[in-house]
């Protein structure tokens, strides 16, 4: 597969997965600055983690508005796969991509830890090379994480099984010590109805190999990779 990492001004994890796809997953990745107003041949775009333009306003609201964003918008009204992590979350939400909002922690505080994900859906481009049964340990680092939405669009997203992640114990039960946020039902990724536009807060970018205390995160790049692009 061939993919692209969008870079922001205040990016801070576009080589994170830069190498994760790369050394990892053996795939063919290049960076897409945020002026391009075109994304070239690629199978899948990843918005990578970071502080875009420094969060200034809301998390994610002035990215929205970066030249490329038309591109990634058109590139996935059309099908192809777009993955938004933490901030990269935060501005699928801003494009209307992906429903709902990330909100300040509930603590108001930046979180920054291991925390275990439960996988809600395996039959997805995302999730299909997770181990059904195994708790991920993946981290967290962000201040506004908190995922809100209305009563409906969550009975909506629970319906069509749009919640990938939630925040749980290590065996895999939840719990209000368990989610680090205060997110809604423990939700910490979810997708679009058309199962090809997937984000979530917590970084499978900064656990991909044992040497990084996890490797759990490569499961979800990998799953992109098995499916070979095709939704």
């Amino acid at each position: 597969m061939k993919f692209g990492v969008v870079v922001f001004p205040g990016s801070n994890c576009d080589h994170d997965c830069f190498y994760a796809l790369k050394t990892a997953c053996h795939q063919d990745v290049r960076f897409i600055w945020h002026k391009d107003h075109n994304l070239g041949d690629v199978d899948a775009v990843i918005l990578p983690g970071g502080f875009s333009y420094g969060d200034y306003l809301r998390t994610g609201a002035v990215a929205r508005f970066s030249p490329v964003m038309d591109a990634v918008v058109d590139f996935a009204n059309h099908g192809g796969i777009v993955v938004g992590i933490c901030n990269g979350f935060q501005i699928l939400c801003e494009t209307g991509l992906l429903p709902g909002a990330l909100m300040r922690n509930k603590d108001l505080r930046f979180v920054c830890k291991f925390c275990h994900l439960r996988v809600e859906n395996f039959d997805t481009v995302f999730s299909n090379q997770c181990l059904q049964g195994k708790v991920l340990n993946i981290p967290v680092a962000h201040a506004e994480g908190l995922y809100y939405a209305t009563d409906d669009v969550l009975a909506e997203l629970n319906k069509q099984n749009g919640v990938l992640f939630r925040y749980c114990d290590k065996d895999g039960t939840l719990s209000d010590d368990s989610n680090p946020n205060g997110s809604l039902q423990n939700i910490a990724g979810i997708m679009n109805r058309e199962g090809n536009v997937m984000g979530m807060m917590p970084h499978p970018d900064r656990c991909f190999e044992k040497l990084l205390t996890s490797s759990d995160g490569v499961s979800i790049f990998n799953s992109m990779v098995q499916n070979g692009g095709i939704n």
